[in-house]
């Protein structure tokens, strides 16, 4: 990198607080990295906007400067596909309108839509964490082509990694996640049913795309205000009598549209004496099942299934099996039967 542009390290200090520190709203924190970047580039617009991956398309965190057309334009699939055919999906470096390896009348975010608004030069770079993940782009436009300068394109390129940290909505939410779990893997899943890394956190093939973890999840999602907590099988070749617990967790409302909720895989905990079958029958009674339908599903005798009961009342402390249900539900200690292992 050249020579650092005046007020470039007072820019680099103030971006690093706004990283490390975490507060306020993703759209805050974006906002206050706006105002560190304007020192170093005086420009007339400016946004920065997450990669919604459900819509492959664009969603502004903040957008300052643009007309109706152009942010329409820069919140569709096609503005997306500029993205990718320009590198910034997958390129670290930053790129003004005058580095681009095409002439400027080909790019039609800029012919149709930003010249047209006034504006002469312009940067973008991708966003990126340290993990990898591609998180968005960032994008300022002046003008007048003296802005941006050489040095603050390489500045605002090295910078990059340190704005994603700034606005990355998983941040938050991860640890907060971890606060309410002591979870040993996690994703993000989103509206479309996509499951998302989660920053700091492994996936597993439980919470893979398409897995009946998800599909429970997706079920109490509907009805949980926000929070659940179930058991299920280990489901590893080698394990015996084992269970993890599933947690999830509704995103909190400033979060982009396309998160709904975060599901962490985390140990079972005390499961107070329960056996494999009784957390089973558990799972029906939560879903208020009677004795018939319960030895029903399971292939065994309504005895039977009165029998279990009796061991599970006192157990969990419960006169009768409607407050042992309403206790299970509560502690998590049941497996749905979906996933129940017949």
């Amino acid at each position: 990198m050249a020579e650092l542009p005046l007020g470039g390290f007072e820019v680099v200090s103030e971006l690093g607080q706004i990283a490390a520190s975490g507060q306020g709203t993703v759209a805050q924190r974006a906002e206050a990295v706006l105002e560190a970047l304007h020192r170093l580039v005086p420009f007339q617009a400016a946004v920065i906007h997450l990669l919604d991956p459900d819509r492959r398309a664009a969603t502004p965190v903040v957008s300052r400067g643009y007309g109706a057309a152009v942010s329409e334009f820069m919140a569709s699939p096609a503005n997306s596909e500029e993205i990718e055919l320009f590198g910034l999906a997958r390129d670290r470096a930053a790129l003004r309108l005058r580095d681009l390896p095409v002439p400027a009348e080909r790019v039609r975010v800029w012919a149709e839509y930003l010249w047209p608004a006034g504006f002469r030069e312009g940067l973008a770079v991708g966003l990126f964490t340290a993990d990898g993940r591609h998180l968005g782009v960032l994008g300022l436009n002046t003008d007048t082509d003296r802005h941006p300068t050489e040095a603050a394109r390489d500045l605002i390129g090295a910078l990059a990694p340190t704005i994603a940290k700034a606005v990355d909505p998983t941040r938050s939410i991860a640890e907060m996640a971890r606060i309410v779990s002591p979870a040993r893997a996690g994703i993000l899943l989103t509206r479309a049913g996509n499951a998302l890394p989660l920053s700091g956190l492994p996936g597993h093939p439980l919470l893979d795309v398409g897995s009946t973890v998800l599909a429970v999840v997706a079920r109490q999602l509907l009805g949980s205000g926000g929070y659940g907590s179930f058991l299920c099988p280990d489901g590893a070749p080698d394990a015996v009598r084992s269970h993890v617990r599933i947690t999830l967790l509704a995103c909190p409302p400033d979060a982009p549209q396309y998160m709904v909720a975060v599901v962490l895989l985390s140990p079972p905990g005390d499961l107070l004496g329960l056996t494999d079958r009784e957390l089973e029958i558990l799972g029906l009674l939560v879903e208020g099942w009677p004795n018939r339908r319960i030895a029903a599903a399971l292939y065994i005798a309504q005895r039977t299934v009165a029998a279990h009961i009796e061991h599970i009342l006192p157990k969990l402390g419960a006169p009768t099996r409607t407050l042992a249900a309403v206790r299970a539900l509560r502690l998590g200690l049941y497996v749905p039967l979906p996933l129940a292992v017949i």
